[in-house]
């Protein structure tokens, strides 16, 4: 009876301890499968969430009817105020505090650009070299970067500005996100670049999506100065490129 006591409370001690060692491993896995889901949803709130912050403030804007109004300078800025200081607001502009009007003053008067439509304002940099990584990436952070090679506003060439590049998806959080919103451009819409304290205007005539390797944009050739705006597609990713395509007008 004694003998088999023991050998009873051993079977037992065995049960037991691989209980908890059942225990500890169940808990183990769940922790990591945890930790992995909480990185992921990190991951995903970081990359995602600038293009839906300005796709919502659009979506929000354009129901509140809200404009953007183009100013060369801050005298001009402070007119456009006093004319439009008496304008109503509609009722979603009351219950959220939009203003009807928001006049853009550009980041950079020797180098910016502004896109009225969406509401885009940024400092471009010049003469950034696009086959080096380091360089225009550093760039993507400050502002947009204006392609080595490619001409000025005004010399009558094509003029190539690119932002929200990065080297993995899962960065693109850390860029300018200043063109997450250029696909809303659409035919005749405006694009306004200040060079040198002057301004130039150019209408959207053509956008398309191509591959990152598909370069041959950058050398395009025309017999009229035209503007090619280059942003990663879709919004939070790095899959391809969206190209906006613009020529200057008359002011």
């Amino acid at each position: 009876m004694q003998y088999k006591s023991k050998n009873a409370t051993s079977i037992y001690h065995h049960v037991d301890k691989a209980k908890q060692t059942e225990y500890i491993t169940v808990l183990l896995l769940r922790t990591f499968g945890n930790f992995l889901i909480l990185s992921s949803l990190f991951m995903i709130s970081k990359t995602f969430y600038q293009p839906i912050r300005q796709e919502l403030r659009y979506f929000v804007e354009k129901q509140a009817k809200k404009e953007y109004i183009v100013a060369s300078t801050k005298e001009e800025e402070a007119t456009y105020h006093l004319q439009q200081s008496s304008l109503p607001k509609g009722n979603l502009g009351k219950l959220l505090s939009i203003k009807p009007v928001e006049v853009l003053v550009p980041e950079d008067p020797n180098f910016a650009v502004v896109i009225p439509k969406i509401g885009a304002n940024a400092r471009i940099l010049p003469n950034i070299d696009t086959s080096n990584e380091k360089e225009y990436l550093n760039a993507l952070k400050k502002g947009v970067a204006h392609a080595a090679g490619t001409a000025f506003p005004g010399e009558g060439g094509h003029v190539f500005l690119f932002a929200h590049s990065t080297d993995y998806f899962w960065n693109v959080g850390n860029y300018n996100a200043v063109f997450y919103l250029l696909h809303k451009l659409e035919v005749n819409d405006e694009i306004n670049v200040f060079f040198q304290g002057q301004r130039y205007k150019y209408k959207v005539i053509e956008k398309t999506v191509v591959d990152p390797k598909q370069v041959e944009y950058l050398t395009r050739k025309t017999n009229r100065e035209f503007i090619t705006l280059q942003t990663c597609w879709p919004p939070g990713t790095t899959l391809q490129r969206l190209l906006i395509f613009a020529v200057r007008v008359a002011d």
